[in-house]
């Protein structure tokens, strides 16, 4: 009998190990940021929406990973130009990981939420040409616009819009409840967050009957995780330099894709030295930008000169705007008024982008004598301290939001540019519907940006993820700063 068992135990031990036992359905997804909180609508930090888009929340569209929208919680929808509204047709059966029902009540819910005063939702710009949102039967919800907004649509695939219980809104940030292929199982603070299968889900069940996203900010120890197998996917590795290391593993894949990130040394144009535009424009041309890329990202990243990337529609390559040219950044910072020796803050959040990019610009700047001191802070306090209060000098970030020049018209934002032929420049693009007309004026607004230079852009974020071999269905590109894992499987 012993003899027996033993002889069982090796032989599901091989199958197994081949493979054809027990197939895997559990996945280990690496991530540089931990949330600071669950909740898409309630703040701006991107790690968020990689840890909870189309994973736990949805909206009524979605965006694919092509940039196109489909449908999400609205099976179709319908645009009368007439009455400016849009009649979304809602699924029916849908339900919140709780049982809450899912139906148009809850749609009003979630936009009027969204727009109220008290309301905190970091993209409240998205949700601004709702004029009302009407329910003639629970599966009906009859959206009105103030105006045309062409970019309506896409604004409402975003995290930023997904639907909210009112039964579950105030608890969110801890223990979310979507209505997404997976729920919420455990958030162990400071290492990782953990979901399973959502087994009463609407729509195609999941293919992994679980997932779990590991926070590990060291880059090093980033390669580590995935070369033992602690990690399977990490979809974005910063540790550009080791990505030789890992493509000599034949177990694993290293994929190089496109996002909408815009690395960029934002400025507070409120504050002196940088309300003055000749300030900015010296900054710019102090910057070696293939230079800055190959030492902060081993090469990857693609030199930009605006607030758009080749990801997305419209793309104008302006990022010879202001060539390296040391000689100028001198003579333009002597003409403002800018004497040797002036110093200023750069506050870097922790990603490599951040960390890297601020010792490499101070010695760009030292060179044409601006002292800079380099202030590392956590997330959680950038959040609080740049862009919600824009208490700041300077800063290098990856701002990751797709399609949203808007921010530069917003009467708020933390970079405080204020400039009314920008903001009227903006509303003829928002209400334009004409493609091609819309696609001149998208190159305008790229341009008065580069001329104007409220910001220092330095390069496109490239998506660069590294994966178990045998992992399929993981996104190359990115339309919007998520990690979606829905379609996620195993190779059998």
């Amino acid at each position: 009998m012993q003899r027996i068992f033993a002889s069982s135990l090796a032989g599901a031990i091989l199958l197994a190990s081949a493979g054809g036992a027990f197939a895997r359905d559990s996945l280990t997804a690496g991530e540089v940021l931990e949330p600071p909180g669950l909740d898409p609508t309630a703040n701006a930090a991107s790690a968020i929406r990689r840890v909870t888009y189309a994973n736990l929340y949805e909206g009524l569209v979605r965006v694919a990973e092509d940039g196109s929208v489909q449908p999400g919680l609205a099976e179709s929808w319908a645009w009368s130009p007439e009455d400016l509204a849009y009649t979304f047709k809602l699924r029916e059966g849908v339900k919140f990981h709780d049982g809450a029902p899912f139906d148009c009540s809850v749609v009003k819910f979630s936009y009027e939420r969204a727009v109220a005063p008290d309301s905190v939702n970091a993209q409240k710009g998205l949700f601004e040409p709702i004029e009302s949102t009407e329910c003639p039967d629970p599966l009906t919800a009859v959206v009105k616009l103030k105006r045309a907004a062409p970019n309506f649509l896409f604004g409402m695939g975003w995290g930023d819009a997904v639907m909210i219980s009112p039964a579950s809104a105030e608890t969110n940030k801890t223990n979310p409840v979507g209505t997404g292929p997976f729920r919420f199982k455990r958030w162990v603070q400071g290492d990782r967050v953990e979901l399973e299968r959502n087994p009463d889900y609407w729509g195609e069940p999941a293919p992994l009957a679980s997932v779990t996203f590991k926070f590990i900010s060291d880059p090093s120890a980033a390669a580590a995780a995935v070369l033992s197998g602690e990690v399977d996917y990490f979809g974005q590795f910063e540790a550009a330099e080791l990505l030789e290391r890992l493509r000599a593993d034949p177990d694993l894949q290293v994929d190089i894709g496109s996002t909408t990130g815009k690395v960029m040394m934002s400025l507070n144009n409120a504050r002196a030295p940088f309300d003055d535009l000749r300030v900015r424009r010296a900054l710019a041309h102090a910057i070696d930008r293939p230079s800055f890329v190959e030492a902060v990202n081993s090469g990857y990243g693609l030199p930009i000169g605006s607030h758009q990337t080749p990801a997305e529609p419209g793309y104008v390559d302006l990022s010879e705007t202001y060539p390296y040219d040391p000689d100028k950044a001198r003579a333009l910072l002597a003409e403002a008024g800018v004497k040797p020796g002036t110093r200023f803050t750069l506050v870097l959040p922790p990603p490599a982008y951040a960390r890297r990019g601020g010792e490499v610009i101070a010695a760009y700047l030292a060179e044409v004598g601006i002292q800079v001191d380099l202030v590392p802070v956590e997330f959680a306090q950038w959040l609080d301290q740049v862009f919600a209060r824009a208490d700041y000098d300077a800063t290098i970030i990856a701002h990751t939001e797709a399609r949203d020049l808007d921010v530069y018209a917003r009467d708020f934002y933390y970079y405080n540019y204020d400039d009314p032929e920008y903001k009227a420049l903006y509303r003829d693009y928002a209400g334009t519907v004409d493609e091609a007309a819309r696609l001149e004026l998208l190159g305008e607004l790229q341009r008065k940006l580069a001329a104007d230079e409220p910001n220092v852009y330095l390069y496109a974020l490239p998506k660069i993820s590294v994966r178990n071999g045998k992992l399929q269905g993981v996104w190359s590109n990115l339309p919007l700063p998520v990690n979606d894992l829905t379609r996620v499987r195993w190779a059998e």
